[in-house]
């Protein structure tokens, strides 16, 4: 469902992604490790169509971003660290008007039953978003994925500030979205919350992907080695 080969990308004299290959099938959680700087923000921009790449393919269901970008965003839902939702409207509100963006115009059973799918509780539905938690909010973005019906998921630190609660939530619904057939892609620096939901990981320091693991095979004490080992090479 994501196919990256040989990708290059260069701001001026900063190379950004110096060859990165990547593929995320549908049913996989990949998390993208890295720190800030790795390249993990051009990565999904190069996905989302807002970059092109300097040289290699870029290709979402087949569909290349750089030059088709609408066609591109149509198969993908984004969700970014800081949800930008509406604070007045509900969150059912906000769930109502951007799946009618995507064009699928949602019926009231249909919008309680993706807040609740996305485990957002049935008295906070109705209640103005600026009154909930940034846990809320980011269940409430998982809602508008599951209306797009998208058959991608990127997400860009969407765990970074939650409680452990809270996070653990939010992990929760990422596997069961990917079980559902989606391709999910997660950049993050939480080598837990990673190791916990992903089927592989990836490392990424300098543009560059280190290393490529199965997360289920390892254990966080493992990951975290790993990790530090590319970090310092």
């Amino acid at each position: 469902m994501i196919t990256m080969q040989h990708v290059e990308k260069r701001f001026g004299q900063h190379t950004a992604l110096a060859g990165l290959d990547l593929t995320v099938a549908p049913r996989e959680v990949y998390a993208l490790l890295g720190a800030n700087g790795a390249g993990k923000s051009t990565t999904l921009n190069l996905l989302l169509g807002f970059l092109r790449a300097d040289s290699g393919t870029v290709r979402v269901d087949g569909i290349d971003p750089g030059s088709a970008p609408a066609e591109a965003r149509a198969r993908i839902a984004y969700l970014p660290e800081q949800v930008a939702l509406y604070p007045t409207l509900s969150g059912a509100e906000n769930l109502g008007y951007f799946a009618a963006l995507a064009g699928h115009r949602l019926a009231s059973g249909e919008v309680a039953d993706l807040l609740s799918r996305a485990g957002l509780p049935t008295e906070a539905h109705q209640r103005r978003l600026g009154g909930y938690s940034k846990g809320m909010r980011q269940k409430v973005g998982i809602a508008i994925a599951l209306a797009k019906r998208a058959k991608v998921l990127l997400l860009d630190e969407p765990l970074s500030g939650l409680d452990p609660a809270a996070a653990n939530e939010v992990t929760r619904l990422l596997r069961e979205v990917a079980d559902s057939g989606v391709a999910v892609l997660l950049a993050t620096h939480d080598l837990f919350r990673a190791r916990q939901v992903a089927d592989r990981v990836g490392i990424l320091r300098g543009g560059a992907k280190r290393t490529e693991l199965d997360a289920r095979s390892l254990s966080g004490a493992q990951l975290e080695s790993l990790y530090l080992q590319h970090m310092e090479a």
